[in-house]
């Protein structure tokens, strides 16, 4: 009797992780949020975005927010950052820091503050702190600012070209993705499988499924091992 009890409470912990999302209007961050929304062992999902989601869930709380001036919030076990823009899109240098670098890291600290030991965050392909490109170098500097602060688990997607079904609020496809996607349709069997065109789903499902398992340290993952993520989910 006395195992039972104890199977069944550890059972009811498993079940009942919270869990923070940042960017969930965004490509991936949208499959971010419905894998979360499905999961059995996610009691609740708290997302922080500059503008409300078109759909509720009973599992979800949306949070308004100045990502410069985070409001307290609830106790979080699992945090997911899907936040990003582009230098074009930001309209400078300096903006696009603010979003890829310093939100990131306010989203980070405002989890752990709240407890949460798990995280999750989408970079890019080539991150590089060293890096001689400025959108590579910010992403590299904000994994490495990352993994000073504390998480048992960090886990890092590197996606290549993502694609998915991009909404009116996405930044659409720029003129060198879509040369890119074709490119890589047309010589698809000579290109490496860390370069090729990745589904948002797919990097969503890996992400999730990274952070669930919580290897300690931190992990990146190339677009290669997110190939195919959503069916295995689908299919476990």
């Amino acid at each position: 009797m006395a195992d039972t009890v104890v199977v069944a409470e550890a059972t009811a912990a498993v079940a009942a992780r919270v869990a923070l999302v940042a960017g969930a209007t965004g490509l991936v961050g949208r499959e971010v949020l419905a894998v979360l929304l499905a999961d059995k062992h996610t009691s609740a999902v708290h997302t922080l975005g500059r503008r409300n989601l078109p759909h509720a869930h009973p599992k979800l709380t949306q949070h308004i927010v100045d990502f410069a001036a985070l409001p307290e919030l609830p106790q979080i076990d699992d945090v997911f950052i899907c936040l990003g823009t582009t230098i074009k899109v930001a309209g400078s240098q300096a903006a696009f820091r603010r979003v890829d670098f310093d939100a990131v890291m306010a989203v980070a600290q405002a989890g752990i503050a709240r407890g949460a030991t798990k995280l999750g965050v989408v970079s890019a392909m080539g991150a590089d702190a060293q890096s001689r490109v400025f959108y590579n170098r910010v992403k590299g500097e904000m994994e490495a600012a990352l993994s000073e602060l504390g998480y048992t688990s960090i886990s890092v997607a590197r996606p290549s070209l993502l694609v998915g079904n991009r909404g009116p609020l996405d930044q659409p496809v720029r003129p060198g993705e879509h040369i890119g996607l074709v490119v890589s349709r047309l010589f698809k069997p000579l290109i490496p499988v860390d370069y090729l065109p990745v589904q948002a789903a797919d990097v969503a499902a890996g992400l999730v499924q990274a952070v669930k398992t919580g290897k300690p340290g931190v992990q990146r993952i190339l677009s290669g091992a997110l190939q195919g993520s959503a069916a295995r989910a689908a299919a476990a």
